[in-house]
C-alpha cells in the first residue's frame, strides 16, 4: 500500500511540475524560464525536476503534451467535426502564451533529430492534427482539387510558418490569416451550407 501511495504522490508532483512549468514558460518565455525557477515555484531542486523527467528536453516535451491536453489537442478529445474551429481557437490562445509558442517552435527544430526526446511527440502530434483536419475536409460534399491529406499539410505548414512570422512580428494576425486560408481552401459547397 505504501508503494501505491508514493506512486500517487509522484504522479501528483509530476503534474504540479508540469502546470508550474506551463505557467512560467507562458509568462516568461522559453529562453527566460530556467529549471531553477520552475523548481523554485514547485518547491523542489532542479535535480528533483530531472528525477521526474530525466532531462530538460524531456521536461519541455512533457510541457508541450500538457499544453496540448489543455488546448484539447489530445487524441481522445480531438473531434473532426469541430476540428477547424478548435484549431483556430488554439491559434487564438497561442497569441496569449508567446513563451509556449517559442518553446514549440524551438523544440520542433531540435526534434528533427530522431534521437531527440521530442521527436516522437512531434511525429505523433503532426499525424494526429493532419488526420483530423483531413477528415474534416473529406466530409465535405464537394471535393477540392487537392486531396484532404494535402490540404491538411498545407494548413499545418501555413500555421507553423505564421507562428514564426508572429514571433518576429507580433502584429501578424495568425488566427485571421488561418481562418481566411481555411475558408479559401474549403469546397464551394461547404461554404454555401454554412
Amino acid at each position: 500500500m505504501a508503494a501505491r501511495g508514493s506512486y500517487a504522490k509522484g504522479v501528483a508532483r509530476r503534474e504540479e511540475i508540469l502546470e508550474s512549468a506551463l505557467d512560467v514558460i507562458g509568462r516568461k518565455g522559453y529562453q527566460n524560464a530556467s529549471l531553477k525557477e520552475i523548481a523554485e515555484v514547485v518547491g523542489v531542486t532542479p535535480a528533483a525536476l530531472l528525477h521526474y523527467f530525466g532531462s530538460k528536453e524531456e521536461l519541455f516535451t512533457a510541457v508541450l503534451r500538457k499544453r496540448d491536453e489543455h488546448d484539447g489537442l489530445e487524441p481522445s478529445v480531438l473531434d473532426a467535426q469541430d476540428a477547424v474551429e478548435g484549431f483556430l481557437e488554439v491559434i487564438r490562445h497561442n497569441t496569449q502564451v508567446p513563451g509556449l509558442v517559442a518553446l514549440f517552435s524551438r523544440l520542433s527544430v531540435d526534434a528533427a533529430d530522431p534521437a531527440h526526446p521530442a521527436h516522437d511527440y512531434f511525429l505523433e502530434r503532426s499525424e494526429r492534427l493532419r488526420s483530423t483536419i483531413a477528415e474534416s475536409f473529406s466530409s465535405e460534399q464537394q471535393r477540392s482539387t487537392l486531396d484532404p491529406d494535402t490540404l491538411a499539410r498545407i494548413i499545418q505548414a501555413a500555421s507553423d510558418g505564421l507562428q514564426l512570422q508572429w514571433m518576429i512580428d507580433p502584429t501578424v494576425d495568425m488566427p485571421g490569416i488561418m481562418a481566411a486560408l481555411i475558408d479559401a481552401l474549403q469546397p464551394a459547397a461547404a461554404k454555401t451550407t454554412d
